[in-house]
């Protein structure tokens, strides 16, 4: 009996969230360890489906850089990074093309369909969805007493998002599963961060919510708790004195684009805790950071 009731009062807890987020746009950020251990994975895609059949509108959204550094070394291809940035070159763009397009982004629709899902794996270049523009990446020259424009080949940032096709797929009862390769504007490919992508589809599309998958339990204090709930200006404050830094502050970048964009909420959750998605929308606990506007919506 006590586990019956301990059932009813999780189904219970989760009915106000459901009814809420019905027909609601949800961009998931997915990537780091939710996307390396089989457990987690299984349990993301458990709660994809989860989501649709309840009537979300979930979208994926994923990167995958540590399995194109695994390509190009088996292919003894270098790879070069500069200020984080992988420099893209042809051989290199050729190969974040396959493994971005094709074995991570079908891995993930195949664990979708494994758990009674649909869903349709896309890069920016289908239907030219995501329009780029290529990255200019310039740095102060010494030598130059001036800024030294940098070439770092095919990476691109956001420039248009296209949300026609993924609105047909919401109709249809699909899931996108979206890989950040964007198109230029004269048919050129794009490796574009994932972060950035995300942000730019949840704008477009007006989500309710963007939520990042991370390997960290949310944003941390200077005592290394997890803040449950922050505003853009305190973000900018806890940035501005060193809190938020290093890997945290594209995530944070992103968020504040999100909601400058319209979004309502972004939400940075602990990805290495199984069914994080859930426990994250359908509880009154949650596993992470909230970030909203200043001003009230």
């Amino acid at each position: 009996m006590p586990e019956l009731k301990s059932t009813t009062q999780v189904l219970v807890e989760a009915l106000p969230y459901i009814q809420r987020f019905q027909h609601a746009n949800i961009v998931v950020k997915y990537g780091g360890a939710a996307m390396e251990d089989e457990q987690l994975k299984t349990a993301f895609a458990l709660d994809i489906v989860f989501m649709k059949m309840v009537g979300m509108n979930p979208i994926v959204v994923h990167g995958g850089g540590p399995q194109i550094g695994q390509m190009l070394s088996k292919l003894n291809i270098p790879t070069k990074f500069i200020d984080g940035i992988r420099v893209t070159d042809g051989p290199t763009m050729d190969v974040v093309q396959m493994v971005l397009g094709g074995l991570v982004n079908q891995q993930i629709v195949s664990l979708i369909h494994a758990q009674g899902g649909r869903a349709v794996g896309l890069t920016g270049k289908d239907g030219a969805f995501i329009r780029a523009n290529k990255m200019v990446l310039s740095k102060q020259s010494e030598a130059l007493s001036a800024s030294e424009i940098i070439d770092i080949g095919h990476v691109g940032q956001v420039a248009q998002v296209d949300s026609d096709l993924l609105r047909t797929m919401f109709d249809s009862k699909y899931v996108p599963v979206i890989a950040p390769i964007g198109i230029g504007p004269d048919g050129e490919s794009y490796n574009i961060n994932a972060d950035h992508v995300a942000s730019a589809v949840a704008t477009a599309i007006k989500a309710e919510k963007l939520i990042f998958l991370t390997n960290t339990p949310g944003i941390l204090d200077q005592a290394g708790e997890t803040i449950p709930e922050m505003t853009q200006t305190e973000i900018n404050h806890l940035v501005a004195d060193g809190t938020i830094s290093e890997g945290m502050l594209p995530k944070t970048e992103c968020a504040i684009e999100a909601i400058n964009g319209s979004v309502e909420a972004v939400q940075i959750i602990d990805g290495r805790i199984p069914h994080a998605l859930l426990l994250e929308l359908l509880t009154d606990a949650g596993v992470g950071t909230l970030i909203k506007s200043d001003l009230p919506i």
